[in-house]
């Protein structure tokens, strides 16, 4: 399992699956976990992981339920994406936080603090997910600076611990 560590995983209830699937819903506006899905959650370094099946699909972060980018390759969302240009691409599959001017698109629902994930403008697949500094208008404004914190990307640990 690469690099990260996993410990206490355990089978979530039927209740908790429900309540996870409802978080779920409402971030991406599409069905993802059903209650009949056999879904873990461990913990590791960062974060809590959500396994469903033997893949780590999600993950909460902060007590929010929100999908890997393996998760969102799997479901394709359409809500909560952020979308940069090809040349920061580069830089955010090696990690590095998300700056302003390369933000081409955005969800416009997206409020400061929300969980999101990045998209390149070409392909327009998941390559990481971040936690929104601004608005969704702040976030197209093309304002300099730090617009989005990198959590989990392509390439990295947790990227890794799926192969």
């Amino acid at each position: 399992m690469a690099d990260i560590r996993i410990r206490k995983r355990k089978r979530m209830r039927s209740k908790d699956i429900k309540s996870l699937a409802e978080g779920l819903r409402e971030a991406f506006g599409v069905d993802i976990i059903t209650e009949d899905d056999p879904v873990d959650i461990a913990e590791s370094t960062d974060f809590d992981l959500l396994f469903v099946g033997p893949d780590i699909l999600g993950m909460v972060y902060e007590g929010k339920p929100f999908l890997t980018v393996r998760g969102l390759l799997k479901y394709r969302p359409e809500k909560r994406f952020v979308t940069v240009d090809m040349g920061a691409v580069p830089y955010v599959t090696n990690g590095a936080d998300v700056m302003g001017p390369g933000i081409v698109d955005a969800d416009p629902d997206i409020v400061e603090g929300d969980l999101v994930w990045i998209r390149d403008v070409k392909n327009m697949v998941p390559i990481a997910v971040g936690v929104a500094l601004r608005d969704a208008a702040g976030l197209v404004s093309k304002d300099k600076g730090k617009a989005i914190t990198t959590l989990h990307n392509v390439g990295d640990k947790l990227w890794k611990a799926g192969e």
